[in-house]
């Protein structure tokens, strides 16, 4: 069956390598282009729900263009559709935002007219260096606010809790809102640790947990994912909260059945 959330393909165009696998009036090989603003929706349809959200920086692969707006293939592979004017030319990041939020400034003065604000995870090229600041593609960020690209984090948890707070945001995966699977694979992707996008996709990481829950481990219930922090304690995106919040997995199990979303149905170690 065709998951259309990874099939590069509508009525008017698809993807060359899906040539003879589904019906379209153009098969096109794609061309890359870059998300220009902090956080862009990722929508099922052309000015239709959001799926997901790509953040600056991030490269997609744009089949078509077409009544401003773009369909598009991430890196991790979710399809989806784009405000055009939401992208732009592709350059090569060189570092990304690695706290909670930054602000990229017009001059090299934090009293300068902030130009954008930035959440954790945004990609820029860093253009120069001063003694504050990086000079960057979108304006000058305060130096303690990135990261080389080259330098992620090692610790996917220590990612998940600086989301702590972040409201919970269906399809959100930044810090200005975030859901359950947006949060694991935030945590996973700053740390360079491939992740896709939804949490049904995202069972298949690491190995099946059968002994003790541990730090980094990953519990699954059916449309819902959470991080452990420690043996005891979960950290998840969640509805109940309405934020990313601590809690006891022994107590959010039994709540998530107790509200009709079923037992846990996986537990991961990456």
């Amino acid at each position: 069956m065709i998951d259309r959330r990874l099939t590069p393909a509508n009525a008017r165009v698809a993807a060359m390598h899906l040539a003879g696998q589904v019906a379209a009036a153009a098969f096109v090989t794609g061309w890359p282009m870059m998300v220009m603003r902090p956080v862009v929706d990722l929508c099922a349809t052309a000015g239709g729900a959001r799926d997901r959200q790509l953040l600056l920086g991030a490269i997609v692969t744009v089949f078509e263009d077409h009544a401003g707006w773009s369909f598009v293939q991430a890196v991790d592979g979710y399809v989806g559709y784009v405000l055009t004017d939401q992208l732009g030319t592709r350059h090569t990041p060189t570092h990304f935002v690695a706290t909670p939020a930054s602000h990229a400034y017009a001059e090299e003065d934090i009293k300068s007219r902030d130009l954008m604000a930035l959440p954790l995870g945004a990609r820029v090229l860093v253009t120069d260096e001063r003694r504050k600041f990086f000079e960057t593609s979108v304006g000058f960020v305060p130096k303690r606010h990135l990261r080389p690209l080259d330098q992620p984090f090692s610790d996917p948890v220590t990612v998940a809790q600086m989301h702590f707070g972040v409201p919970y945001l269906w399809g959100g995966n930044s810090t200005r809102g975030i859901d359950c699977s947006g949060l694991v694979a935030a945590s996973l992707h700053a740390c360079n640790i491939p992740c896709p996008a939804d949490s049904d996709m995202q069972q298949v990481l690491g190995q099946s947990v059968d002994s003790d829950l541990m730090r980094g481990d990953l519990v699954f219930w059916r449309g819902h994912v959470g991080m452990m922090v420690d043996a005891m304690t979960l950290i998840h995106a969640n509805a109940h909260h309405m934020a990313t919040a601590y809690e006891p997995i022994a107590n959010a199990v039994l709540r998530i059945e107790a509200q009709g979303g079923g037992a846990v149905v996986a537990r991961r170690r990456l």
